[in-house]
């Protein structure tokens, strides 16, 4: 196994995804003390640090494998006000500092599709820059999640930095979009499991890949699948996206099913046995500010085979 040290861990998919790649977290910094007890639950073996990453000292973990985050998307996404650097929320110049006094062998930093906005030009070629003076060749490549077996539109963008000292090129992972399943292939299993009998009629309808699923922030989304137009596409697959359901339809059910926490996750990529607590708000919006396993896992495969040949 490689090492690992992670910031802004939230739920666990990008961790999740990067263990299933073969790295082990010897450190994984989150600061909402939710998204921190989801992490222990799931993972008891993780040192799950939960506090702010400003505070968080990265010299003990002084050339580990790889340096990960994902660091807050409000500040570039288009559903906010898309400050960028002058929002607070803003951690990249945590996570420069980070690769700084922790030196990794590798970086991997995943951020939201309008990161790579005209208007943040100058600003993202500031970070790309400032991690390449640390002595890395730095990759900035938007990655699209229906392409490594997920079954929604979620387009990320994820930045690798590989040591100048590992001579091995680094490459993103080869899109497999033919292995992924529809909504409704997906979902047969977790949407039937009461005995629905309009089960298969709603799988064939639900034959395309989700819209994106939303998450929110902490003052803004709920347990649905988000604004008007979301649903709406929801809509068109059978789904009712106005709430989240507590349990799977049961057998005389009529109409479009709201989906459980735990479909919303397997959309996303988790497997079913990770959990995200009781709560259906808080899972909701931990579930869908996810970096999703399987592209996670993707990118870290390749990153471990350049330092493993290099």
């Amino acid at each position: 196994m490689l090492s690992c040290v992670e910031i802004c861990g939230g739920a666990g998919g990008q961790a999740l995804g990067l263990e299933m790649a073969q790295f082990e977290h010897i450190a994984i910094v989150e600061y909402e003390p939710d998204y921190c007890a989801v992490l222990k639950e799931n993972r008891p073996n993780w040192n799950v640090i939960c506090g702010d990453v400003h505070q968080f000292d990265g010299a003990p973990y002084k050339g580990v494998d790889l340096f990960a985050g994902g660091v807050p998307c409000p500040p570039f996404s288009v559903a906010s006000k898309q400050l960028g650097q002058d929002d607070e929320r803003d951690l990249f110049p945590e996570a420069i500092r980070l690769i700084g006094e922790i030196f990794p062998r590798a970086v991997m930093l995943e951020n939201v599709r309008g990161f790579l906005d005209p208007k943040f030009d100058g600003y993202r070629q500031h970070i790309l820059d400032s991690i390449s003076a640390f002595g890395y060749k730095v990759y900035i490549k938007l990655l699209q999640a229906s392409d490594y077996g997920v079954p929604q539109l979620r387009p990320r963008v994820v930045i690798v930095g590989i040591r100048n000292d590992v001579h091995t090129e680094f490459q993103y992972p080869t899109a497999h979009n033919v292995d992924t399943p529809t909504v409704g292939e997906a979902l047969k299993t977790l949407m039937g499991e009461n005995g629905w009998k309009q089960l298969d009629s709603w799988v064939a309808n639900a034959n395309k890949i989700a819209p994106t699923i939303v998450g929110g922030s902490k003052k803004h989304g709920g347990p649905d699948l988000g604004p008007v137009r979301a649903r709406k596409a929801w809509a068109e697959l059978g789904v009712n996206g106005n709430g989240v359901a507590d349990v799977a339809p049961t057998p005389d059910f009529i109409g479009a099913p709201k989906l459980t926490k735990e479909m919303i996750a397997h959309i996303q990529g988790f497997p079913l046995s990770w959990t995200f607590g009781k709560k259906k708000t808080a899972a909701c919006r931990m579930i869908g500010n996810a970096f999703p396993p399987p592209v996670a896992c993707a990118v870290g495969n390749e990153i471990r085979r350049c330092l493993e040949n290099g």
